[in-house]
């Protein structure tokens, strides 16, 4: 980065509107761009540890481009998540790169946290995401988020999930052009889980 460019990591406007085009959503509370496509297109939201609204969030590198999610999504309906989790029961090795990566995640909450200005957020102290730190593995989703933002060999799951993708997505590729309606009308209502789990717990 050249003296006085923009950290590429600072998300625009242009970003959150685009990471509102991916997801079909509002995007929410956005501190950093993870990672990005070789075009510039975001591939990863990172975001606060505490959303604006109260809810705590524990998916730090939240996976949002198109392609890419929809390529987890098959690879995890392929059974790929029980497998992954058989040979972390069994591979002293790979448990113990797969708990570093969850030592990793949460030193890069904590970044965020104090880099938005938020408390503590207690409710996920020591919880990281996608079935860390245990031997199992829960969301494949969350490991490619992880292992785009911190780059290769901080999660080892999370890299394996991207090199089995890579008929579908690679580093080396772009798929923006197709993979979201670029000319859609911004998405100003959510109607995410979690605003719907803040309404029940208000009583709406």
């Amino acid at each position: 980065m050249t003296e006085n460019a923009p950290d590429p990591k600072t998300p625009t406007a242009e970003d959150l509107t685009t990471l509102s085009l991916q997801l079909g959503r509002p995007v929410r509370d956005v501190v950093e761009i993870g990672a990005r496509c070789r075009c510039g297109n975001p591939l990863v939201a990172t975001t606060a540890p505490r959303l604006s609204n109260g809810i705590p969030f524990p998916t730090t590198f939240y996976l949002t481009h198109p392609t890419i999610t929809a390529a987890v999504s098959r690879l995890e309906a392929a059974g790929a998540m029980a497998e992954m989790t058989e040979r972390l029961e069994n591979d002293a090795e790979l448990a113990a790169a797969y708990r570093a990566a969850h030592e990793a995640y949460l030193a890069e909450r904590e970044r965020i946290r104090t880099l938005a200005g938020l408390d503590p957020v207690w409710e996920i102290e020591g919880v990281s995401a996608g079935g860390m730190p245990q031997p199992r593995v829960k969301c494949l989703h969350v490991h490619a988020g992880h292992a785009l933002a911190a780059g290769p060999g901080a999660n080892p799951i999370g890299d394996e999930t991207l090199e089995r993708i890579s008929e579908d997505w690679s580093r080396q590729a772009c798929t923006c052009r197709q993979a979201w309606d670029h000319d859609a009308e911004v998405p100003t209502k959510d109607l995410s889980r979690h605003v719907k789990r803040l309404k029940i717990k208000d009583g709406e």
